[in-house]
């Protein structure tokens, strides 16, 4: 029985590494690169099963990825009306 060798696919390494990566010295540029590149890998699996493995590596940096981007967004946010709201607090008076 000769079944065909799997190997895991290099963008679901690289979208993991990331998402890992995403958490604290980059948060916004690495989990960008973790979102695109899990989703490119997802496809690569689904179009090539029998020759890419990785999907779960791919769906761990998607996860990362999309949670980073998302409490970047607030912590902006936190930080636009924490700021603003002192400046208008201080033209007030």
């Amino acid at each position: 029985m000769n079944v065909p060798i799997r190997q895991t696919s290099p963008l679901a390494i690289v979208s993991l590494i990331s998402g890992i990566l995403g958490i604290l010295p980059f948060p916004l540029i690495a989990s960008l690169v973790a979102v695109v590149t899990g989703h490119l890998a997802r496809g690569e699996i689904r179009r090539q099963p029998d020759r890419y493995d990785g999907d779960g590596l791919a769906l761990a940096g998607l996860i990362l990825g999309y949670a980073m981007i998302l409490l970047s967004v607030l912590a902006i946010a936190v930080f636009v009306l924490l700021f603003g709201g002192l400046v208008w607090l201080g033209m007030q008076g």
